[in-house]
């Protein structure tokens, strides 16, 4: 072969190797797109579906701290007799009762705010405990008025879960 004729060759091939460039360079582009879209509309299908169970979880641990809230617990749980001793563990029984009802909800939620709750009814029994754990305790009433008064003192333990609560609803729309 001459000059000539590799340069024939290369004038005949040379357009062809371009056009299969460019067009492995878009097939290769649209591909990617399909793919992103697809999954895009996978991801919102999905979305469609898990949205309103998450919320509905968010609910049911919404009512969950409000239940274990010691002002709304106090009134909720009525002393079954005078014995201060009895009345904190059957408080402490109820909020545990109450955390182990709503425990498949975690799976909804961030870890975060799992966390939150926890350390709220935690929390809260701790205030519970303390208040039972003082001398002056001597009948259920004093044991009301004590965490009733630390109440008024400080915020709920349960009051910084529900602002997370609501602050993780928020950024889901």
């Amino acid at each position: 072969m001459n000059e000539t004729e590799i340069l024939n060759f290369l004038y005949a091939i040379l357009p062809a190797v371009v056009v299969g460039l460019i067009s492995f360079y878009f097939f290769n582009t649209f591909s990617k797109n399909e793919e992103n879209r697809r999954r895009f509309i996978m991801l919102r299908e999905k979305q469609k579906t898990s949205l309103p169970i998450r919320l509905q979880a968010y609910e049911r641990l919404t009512l969950l701290l409000e239940r274990i809230s010691p002002g709304k617990i106090l009134f909720r749980v009525k002393p079954t007799s005078g014995d201060a001793e009895m009345y904190a563990s059957l408080l402490i029984a109820n909020i545990e009762q109450e955390f182990e009802h709503n425990l498949a909800q975690q799976i909804y939620v961030s870890n975060e705010c799992w966390d939150y709750i926890k350390t709220a009814k935690n929390a809260t029994i701790t205030l519970i405990r303390n208040a039972a754990g003082k001398e002056s305790v001597t009948n259920t009433d004093e044991l009301r008025d004590i965490i009733l008064r630390n109440l008024m003192e400080k915020q709920p333990p349960t009051d910084a879960a529900l602002s997370y609560i609501k602050k993780e609803v928020r950024s889901l729309a």
